[in-house]
């Protein structure tokens, strides 16, 4: 397993971007697939969007995108354009890396054994 920090969060307006960070402990992160998944209040969590160690990436919102910074051992996620019903505490996920696999097997949060604290986003309207 590895350790990873969220940041980045907080209370913005509808129509703000914000970006968050995601920080894993290992030397070893360009071989990790990383995602973001969020967990609105009271529902469950839902995938967000998913960058495997090999570069392709698969963001479930337009609004939303992912990018990776090995050097820094730290994913992105940039979110434009937030809407009220984006409001939910965002979680990163790590993966070691595993070849042959489609998009709907990075959607699903059982694959992921690392998992962050999350970071709370609320977005007013």
């Amino acid at each position: 397993q590895v350790a990873l920090v969220e940041s980045g969060g907080g209370l913005v307006q509808a129509g703000d971007s914000l970006r968050l960070s995601c920080t894993a402990s290992t030397r070893a992160f360009s071989t990790y697939t990383m995602a973001w998944f969020r967990q609105p209040p009271g529902k469950d969590r839902e995938f967000v969007a998913v960058l495997r160690w090999s570069g392709v990436a698969d963001p479930a919102r337009g609004r939303f995108s992912i990018s990776r910074d090995n050097a820094k051992n730290t994913v992105y996620l940039q979110m434009n354009d937030l809407k009220p019903e984006d409001t939910a505490v965002y979680y990163c996920a790590a993966q070691k890396a595993v070849a042959g696999k489609g998009n709907a097997y990075y959607r699903d949060t059982n694959i992921y054994d690392s998992w962050g604290q999350g970071t709370q986003v609320t977005v007013s309207s």
